[in-house]
């Protein structure tokens, strides 16, 4: 299944290349805020910055990337919104993919960084304006602790749960409006010995509902 996945993947990644190369040389790149003016403060959360090293800025490729810690104050009790424990975000954007350059899939990071994926879904929420998002959800632990994931492609206005969809998506809007423009956003928070699972959910989704207003000015629809 991994293997005939790969494949699905080389041949999306090669076709799009193919249709690049004869549709033109340029992307339409669409203005956009650089991802470090994104609000440090996110409801009671203040940020800490996680400084990318240039070694793996490289790896990552031409884009733009945002690592960072949003933490509640000292002293908030496990009672305030969202818990105590941490929330983590990380964003990538590539303003363009045509010239090489691909959003690196979290099924490929994070294992290469000691973790495994236990179980994957899609969750669904609504936000103010009544969009509706749908966001691929993920167990991820490393023999010692467990972490909920949430992370999905932003691309013109659209919330993308799937890899291979979004691969898809991407094709299909070089085609139609000249854009390969893409943005991966990924959540993580840590499931706290003394909480269960569906607790470090709805603190990954509840922070997830605050920050997606937040998102057309730095990943354009």
């Amino acid at each position: 299944m991994r293997s005939a996945r790969f494949w699905i993947v080389v041949l999306l990644m090669s076709f799009t290349a193919l249709v690049l190369q004869v549709r033109g040389d340029q992307d339409k790149v669409v203005p956009s805020r650089p991802l470090n003016e994104l609000p440090a403060t996110i409801g009671a959360r203040v940020a800490t910055d996680i400084p990318i090293d240039q070694e793996t800025r490289e790896i990552l490729g031409k884009g733009d990337f945002l690592e960072r810690d949003y933490r509640q104050p000292r002293g908030a009790s496990a009672a305030s919104p969202g818990g105590r424990a941490d929330i983590s975000l990380y964003i990538a954007y590539f303003p363009t993919q045509r010239t090489g350059q691909s959003i690196h899939s979290p099924q490929n990071c994070l294992p290469g960084a000691g973790w495994t994926f236990e179980s994957s879904g899609v969750t669904e929420f609504t936000d103010a304006a009544g969009k509706q998002y749908r966001v691929g959800e993920y167990l991820i632990t490393n023999g010692v602790v467990a972490d909920e994931v949430l992370y999905w492609y932003q691309m013109q206005g659209r919330s993308i749960a799937g890899d291979y969809k979004a691969k898809l998506y991407t094709l299909l809007d070089s085609i139609r409006y000249g854009r390969t423009d893409a943005a991966l956003v990924r959540i993580i928070t840590p499931i706290d010995p003394n909480e269960d699972r569906l607790q470090a959910h709805n603190r990954a989704v509840d922070f997830a509902e605050q920050i997606i207003p937040l998102l057309p000015a730095y990943v354009p629809n």
